[in-house]
């Protein structure tokens, strides 16, 4: 089995995450956005990360790279098995790949990703905006949802894989999450991060 894409992204550490959790073996090629690798493109046909080929099967896209391992490697379950569960893991999965995201990718984009590596200067106006007035919506949400160790039920699953793996990122802009204002949030992310999976994600080779 063969993971692409740039440890970096938090949508190909979700997909890392949920292997190292189930102890799938992979090998990881960290390559980036429409990286000129035939393999990857076969398997990225618009370039996205990441990507995975499997025995000959190819496709992207974190969630349906994520549904494909669940139903063919079971055990342990990273979805809820009932009903509710099962729809609200669904939820934050789709809340974290789109609303949460997107906003808190913005220090990392603009502390990290354009000075280091597109050689551009950076926006702190735009790191203001989304500390400021863009993320703290999503944090007093998140905060209410948070009630023990997991989002959804009495295990870990795809829920909070998807909801803590940009946080990696929101930290390496030297991010935090205020925990007098969001006790209950610093604390549920701190804790997910220091999962074995998600340290052996982190440490995988970036490219």
């Amino acid at each position: 089995m063969i993971v692409y894409g740039t440890g970096y992204s938090p949508y190909v550490r979700k997909v890392l995450v949920s292997l190292a959790e189930k102890g799938v073996a992979y090998e990881h090629r960290p390559v980036m956005f429409h990286a000129p690798d035939a393999d990857f493109q076969a398997a990225s046909p618009l370039g996205k990360i990441p990507a995975l080929e499997d025995e000959g099967f190819r496709l992207a896209d974190s969630s349906a790279i994520f549904w494909y391992l669940e139903r063919k490697h079971p055990t342990p379950a990273l979805v809820p098995a009932d009903a509710r569960g099962l729809g609200r893991a669904v939820w934050f999965d789709k809340f974290g790949d789109t609303e949460l995201f997107a906003k808190l990718i913005v220090p990392f984009v603009e502390r990290v990703l354009k000075p280091n590596m597109m050689k551009t200067p950076t926006d702190e106006a735009a790191v203001t905006r989304a500390l400021d007035k863009d993320l703290p919506p999503l944090f007093d949400y998140l905060e209410g949802e948070i009630s023990g160790p997991y989002l959804v039920g009495e295990a870990f699953s795809i829920a909070d894989i998807a909801i803590a793996t940009g946080f990696y990122n929101f930290h390496l802009a030297k991010a935090r999450i205020d925990a007098d204002r969001w006790p209950k949030l610093a604390a549920y992310v701190d804790a997910t991060l220091a999962r074995p999976s998600f340290k052996a994600a982190m440490d995988a080779k970036k490219g």
